[in-house]
């Protein structure tokens, strides 16, 4: 068994990571008024160049920016899109007095269009970091995050009074030409994260799809055809892969269920390189759907929990390797943690020292099981 020499590596992660104090205070500094936004960058760039050195000194080959310049995931992203306007999302307390992100609903008002290049002077900076011989990663939400959240209510009938072609045709030409300004930049490896194929695998959240007039069975497959567009795009030499994320903020989950309902539709008919599949514990069910993944492609299994700082054994992780590889090709799989360590600014409720220890451990698990 081999190890990989390009992305996915057998040894991954998803991105993000917990945030260190002295970037957080400036942060604050700067909703204040105190600092200018490049005071606030030559902050990030410092936090930005340890977090490389981190990830590179635990054995990683691909290298991101722990999504330090972002609060959120999506919205920073999204919001730079013309035609979308965003909520902030507002913080829940459930009665169990834990807390809970109500999802912004983002609104689209008008022709959406890539107005400016977003992620390529971050990526930039973050080359400029990484050593040779590693791979910096871009991570970028989803396209599906336009509509999933408000349905087609969410997305204007002035400018778009059918969603198929041209919704579908415009985010995606937006897309592609953000892969290509990555992609001039040298970039060769990106990621999209997406919540919303992992949330058609739980009934609750397929209740809320059929109340805005979806159909969760059809909606994993248009969503193919969606994320197809955006592939056709894609610029050569890049991969692309795709995160399914079941909610992670502030160590808490939004979604379970098997994959099963999205498996076919993600695996089979998405013309991605690699997805990054979230199964740290029993709400993921089995590795079934992976029978459907095809020649050519990789499953990262995200196996280790990003959410607690309980370590993973190693022969339960490889147990578990050994039982997904019954259904998919064990050349087809590496390993990752389940999601990032910090998907908002807040972090989850995990120590550093855990989140140096869980990226060792699945280092050391992937060169025992690939070699």
């Amino acid at each position: 068994m081999s190890t990989r020499a390009s992305a996915p590596f057998r040894a991954d992660h998803v991105g993000s990571f917990l945030r260190p104090k002295f970037l957080l205070e400036a942060r604050e500094q700067r909703s204040k008024g105190e600092i200018t936004p490049e005071q606030l960058r030559a902050v990030e760039d410092k936090a930005i160049t340890e977090i490389v050195k981190f990830q590179e000194d635990v054995g990683l080959q691909s290298v991101t920016d722990g999504e330090f310049r972002r609060t959120y995931f999506h919205i920073d992203f999204l919001e730079q899109l013309g035609g979308v306007k965003t909520d902030i999302p507002v913080t829940i307390e459930k009665p169990d007095g834990t807390q809970e992100l109500a999802p912004p609903v983002m609104r689209v008002t008008n022709q959406v269009r890539h107005v400016k290049d977003i992620q390529r002077a971050d990526f930039e900076y973050l080359k400029s970091q990484v050593s040779a011989g590693r791979t910096p990663k871009v991570t970028i939400p989803s396209p599906t995050m336009l509509h999933f959240r408000g349905g087609r209510a969410g997305i204007s009938r002035q400018h778009y009074p059918e969603l198929d072609p041209e919704f579908y045709d415009d985010v995606a030409k937006a897309y592609g030409e953000e892969l290509q300004s990555l992609a001039d930049a040298g970039c060769t490896y990106v990621q999209m994260d997406d919540t919303n194929m992992a949330y058609l695998c739980d009934e609750k959240m397929r209740e809320a799809a059929r109340q805005r007039g979806d159909d969760p069975n059809e909606l994993p497959h248009r969503y193919a055809g969606f994320i197809n567009k955006v592939v056709a795009h894609k610029p050569a030499g890049m991969l692309l892969a795709m995160h399914l994320c079941r909610g992670n903020f502030k160590s808490t989950h939004a979604a379970a269920g098997n994959y099963e309902p999205v498996a076919e539709a993600l695996l089979a008919e998405m013309n991605l390189d690699a997805y990054f599949l979230e199964y740290d514990d029993d709400r993921s069910g089995d590795f079934r759907p992976l029978r459907y993944l095809p020649k050519g492609k990789i499953v990262v299994l995200g196996l280790v929990t990003t959410k607690f700082g309980e370590m993973e054994s190693k022969d339960a992780l490889k147990r578990r390797i050994n039982e997904a590889a019954k259904y998919a090709p064990l050349e087809q799989l590496c390993l990752s943690p389940q999601c990032g360590f910090s998907s908002t600014v807040h972090g989850n409720n995990i120590a550093v020292q855990a989140q140096r220890d869980k990226l060792r451990l699945v280092v050391e698990v992937a060169q025992e099981v690939w070699g």
